[in-house]
């Protein structure tokens, strides 16, 4: 049996824009997504910390090293810049493997730069 486990999670990131007239999706610095191992137009989902929401959409690849978390079309509605968001990505492994997977985690600083 395959079950859907974490694999990827970038936590605490800060929304640096908001973009509502954009298709859709979330841009994410290119490096963020490199560290947290989330490929482009992968599924995300984006838990925001500051008022509860949570949203299903795509990774878009932002500029490298600028720190952008941009929130595009209608989950510009959800989030506003200066918001602190959670991104998270899954996959389906075999329940066995499953009981090994570890997910890549990572953590920002204020800029949405990789803490190590």
């Amino acid at each position: 049996m395959f079950i859907h486990v974490l694999k990827s999670k970038i936590h605490r990131a800060k929304v640096t824009s908001a973009n509502l007239n954009y298709e859709g999706s979330i841009t994410i610095d290119k490096k963020l997504m490199e560290a947290a191992d989330i490929l482009p137009h992968e599924q995300v989902h984006v838990l925001n910390i500051n008022n509860g929401t949570r949203a299903i959409t795509y990774a878009i690849e932002g500029e490298p090293d600028s720190g952008i978390i941009c929130c595009n079309g209608a989950l510009a509605r959800l989030a506003e810049e200066g918001d602190l968001v959670i991104i998270l990505a899954y996959t389906m492994i075999d329940e066995n493997e499953a009981k090994f997977f570890k997910p890549t985690i990572i953590h920002v600083d204020e800029l949405n730069r990789v803490l190590k």
